[in-house]
């Protein structure tokens, strides 16, 4: 046995040498293997492997849909099983070509979000995108709820597609939440930086160096991301760049952040150029990035759709903001006294919500670089910091609550 090893082994009460159990974290000094990751993402997809598939194209599955009420019962399931391990243990993404056939009710839906973009705009205030600078393309955050309010009718014929709840489902089961966030990327912009969604792909290095490797490996399980195309998106409107398997990387919400992981990521990536009314679909550990528009004249647009798992949510409801004003006064004693203690940090963590989401993107803008507005917990550490009064600091929970709300 050589000294590896031993050094990763421990002896039971038999006195035999068993393997060590494996670290709970991924480390934050010992970077992933690069090495690795290139042979994982080396691979091929078969066209044996997912026969109702109508292509294999740089190793991403394309579908083309049948009208839905064509497909019996067994068919939708055989569907699903393959979209499940394409996500899974596939190259991790699937196209399906005519997800929307009615285009007149896609060019009205644009003509809403256009509307809507166009109010927006006119407004004051600083608009948040998750990769360009501000006001560099158009985004429309809660697509979903805006558009229903814009215009029910088209509204309702958009969101009865019958092909999203089975799509949605063959990944998260039943009862998911579906979400939607609008992007138009205008000719002459920049390409996204390489990276993994959320959940975890919306934290920082050292935040997502804190959640044990089974987590990081779970949280993939928990949303599902897709697009539905609103324009034409031919190669040279940059459509969004993939790469096929890199979700089975395990340690990829370590990686992607890293120089060698990226560039490996532009000389490698793929992309699946679209038509209006064409869906993509990735598991959000996916590494990808959406694209730069080279285009002369394509508003390469997109309603981007987020599904998150029934599971998401706690059993009970809590409400911190009387918590928060019972014991701020006490609280504040105790860090006088001693500081920011672990005592203290464990009170704020338990009393206040440490998860920025889900949230109005709107009025608490993310910044480009975390993705993620302050939480209430990171409010109350710097209340305390401040020496804020239990009235300054409930004014201020107030104040993100209201700016949470729809």
């Amino acid at each position: 046995m050589n000294g590896t090893a031993k050094a990763n082994s421990h002896v039971n009460g038999n006195n035999k040498l068993l393997p060590s159990p494996q670290p709970r974290l991924f480390s934050i000094d010992n970077p992933p293997s690069l090495e690795d990751f290139k042979k994982l993402t080396s691979q091929s997809t078969s066209s044996c492997t997912y026969p109702l598939a109508n292509s294999i194209e740089t190793n991403v599955p394309i579908y083309t849909l049948p009208t839905f009420s064509s497909l019996t019962p067994a068919q939708c399931s055989a569907l699903q099983d393959e979209w499940n391990h394409i996500l899974l243990s596939g190259p991790g993404v699937f196209v399906t070509k005519s997800l929307y056939k009615d285009i007149p009710l896609l060019e009205k839906v644009n003509e809403v979000y256009a509307s809507i973009i166009a109010s927006e705009a006119s407004g004051t205030g600083k608009k948040g995108d998750h990769f360009a600078s501000s006001g560099s393309n158009s985004r429309i955050w809660n697509s979903f709820s805006k558009h229903c309010l814009a215009d029910p009718k088209s509204f309702l014929d958009y969101y009865s597609n019958p092909y999203l709840p089975l799509i949605s489902s063959a990944w998260l089961g039943p009862h998911h939440r579906l979400t939607a966030q609008v992007n138009v990327v205008r000719p002459g912009s920049a390409p996204q930086i390489s990276h993994r969604d959320y959940h975890i792909g919306f934290q920082s290095t050292s935040s997502c160096s804190q959640f044990p490797r089974a987590a990081q490996i779970a949280s993939q399980f928990l949303t599902l991301q897709g697009a539905v195309a609103h324009s034409n998106m031919p190669l040279e409107s940059g459509p969004t760049r993939l790469l096929p398997f890199s979700q089975m990387f395990e340690e990829g919400y370590m990686a992607y952040r890293l120089p060698e992981f990226q560039e490996y990521f532009v000389e490698n990536y793929v992309a699946a150029p679209l038509e209006l009314g064409d869906g993509l679909f990735f598991n959000p550990a996916l590494f990808h990035a959406a694209g730069r528009n080279d285009s002369k004249d394509i508003q390469r647009s997109a309603n981007l759709l987020q599904i998150s798992s029934a599971f998401g949510k706690p059993m009970e409801m809590i409400d911190t903001y009387p918590l928060i004003e019972k014991t701020w006064d006490r609280l504040v004693d105790i860090y006088k006294k001693g500081g920011m203690s672990e005592e203290v940090k464990a009170f704020v963590g338990n009393v206040g919500e440490g998860y920025p989401f889900p949230t109005n993107l709107d009025r608490r803008v993310p910044e480009t670089a975390g993705m993620a507005p302050e939480s209430e917990q990171d409010l109350l550490m710097k209340g305390l910091e401040k020496g804020m009064s239990s009235t300054e600091i409930l004014e201020e929970v107030r104040k993100m609550r209201e700016d949470s709300k729809p």
